[in-house]
């Protein structure tokens, strides 16, 4: 069976069981569990709606990254709120772009930059449970960074990627499912 094949299967297989259990919310790790991390970081309790009092229209995704934190505003002055991954020292930015592009299960190819620093990477690596970017990525603008999902769930609430926004597999999947190309993104 083909690897996309199997991986529609299992989280189809993954959503019913979900359904089934009743549970609002997943805590499933797509990737294996490492010796001796925790699978999310201890503080993190998961996504949730807060009121929000800004001038941004809904669909605007704000990410504060002093507070390691992704806003989707919504209607009603809510916000959807996700705990995130952001780049550490040096490697940090701000801006206002927007998303450009949206791929479930994306490739990766690391950027020469990356390659620079760490010698070892592929060249490429194919979309699955393993892979950097997770289970969806939404594409910033005409930088190089994503919002996307991660293979390393206890990295979330820390600073530690090359600039990219990450976030826990199931949550990223709510958000992808929640935005639409052409979104307004803000780094602060």
């Amino acid at each position: 069976m083909a690897m996309g094949v199997k991986l529609i299967l299992a989280s189809a297989a993954l959503l019913m069981l979900s359904a089934q259990s009743g549970m609002t919310q997943s805590r499933y790790n797509f990737s294996a569990a490492m010796p001796g991390k925790a699978a999310y970081k201890t503080d993190y309790s998961g996504k949730r709606l807060e009121a929000f009092d800004g001038p941004q229209k809904p669909g605007t995704i704000i990410v504060r990254t002093a507070e390691r934190k992704l806003y989707l505003v919504l209607p009603g002055k809510q916000a959807m709120v996700y705990g995130v991954g952001v780049g550490r020292d040096g490697f940090t930015w701000k801006g206002t772009h927007r998303v450009t592009r949206k791929a479930e299960w994306p490739g990766w190819t690391p950027p020469a930059e990356m390659h620079k620093r760490q010698p070892g990477l592929p060249a490429y690596m194919p979309g699955g449970p393993d892979n950097p970017l997770g289970a969806r990525a939404m594409y910033i603008g005409s930088t190089i960074y994503r919002i996307h999902g991660t293979s390393q769930p206890w990295t979330i609430g820390q600073a530690v990627s090359s600039g990219c926004i990450r976030m826990v597999n199931e949550e990223v999947i709510d958000l992808y499912s929640r935005v639409k190309v052409g979104a307004t993104v803000i780094v602060q």
